[in-house]
């Protein structure tokens, strides 16, 4: 198994869980469960467009914004400026404790969830 197809594999898994959270009735606890499986699925987002450039492309990219710079440039995803927006979203829940915050990070969850199912569509293996 290549490090994209192990990469791949704990993607969905994580992407599963993180929708499974968003299906639960709102209480902090589900928040706060939202929140960190947001970035744990994040964290391997990057990672995953990461390791697809690299076995893909032949591209290395070092950061989160780098790898989506260079992802926008190879058509993978599609240009979107909310991908850049999730990555402040993920700076700011490792470094704050404020409800307000943690409030609107989850308001926008549903829509990280669509992001991460298109990056997961857009990194499947082509069937030959």
């Amino acid at each position: 198994m290549s490090k994209l197809d192990a990469i791949i594999k704990q993607y969905e898994k994580a992407l599963q869980r993180f929708e499974d959270v968003l299906a639960q009735d709102e209480n902090e606890y589900i928040r706060d469960s939202a929140i960190k499986r947001f970035e744990f699925i994040f964290d391997l987002s990057w990672k995953l467009i990461k390791a697809f450039l690299e076995q893909e492309k032949g591209i290395i990219c070092a950061s989160p914004k780098g790898c989506f710079r260079e992802a926008y440039q190879q058509g993978l995803p599609p240009y979107d400026e909310f991908w850049i927006v999730m990555t402040d979203m993920r700076n700011k829940t490792a470094h704050t404790c404020r409800e307000e915050t943690f409030e609107e990070i989850y308001s926008q969850l549903p829509v990280t969830r669509d992001h991460f199912q298109t990056l997961l569509k857009a990194t499947e293996p082509r069937q030959s």
